[in-house]
């Protein structure tokens, strides 16, 4: 998922999430050099199906005002579905 606001939360990205179904993990990259979240995060969903659901329903969603893009990662793992 990507376009998040720089100051949200692990906590913050999961409840929003959990509007499509149980979460299994949340990381947000941050940059190494400035310290500062990078502007993206992976959501792990328990299912396939949550994570379908993910995408339907969060896409194009509001997030502490802005709107976030929601999809799946470019390389998943085909044991868990990652967003």
């Amino acid at each position: 998922m990507g376009n998040l606001p720089s100051n949200v939360s692990e906590e913050r990205l999961q409840k929003h999430f959990e509007q499509a179904g149980p979460v299994s993990s949340v990381a947000i990259p941050f940059d190494r050099e400035t310290g500062k979240q990078r502007g993206f995060a992976f959501v792990e969903m328990n299912s396939q199906y949550s994570a379908a659901d993910a995408i339907t329903i969060l896409d194009g969603t509001h997030l502490e005002g802005k709107r976030i893009a929601v999809n799946s990662s470019d390389k998943p793992d085909r044991s868990k579905y990652r967003w």
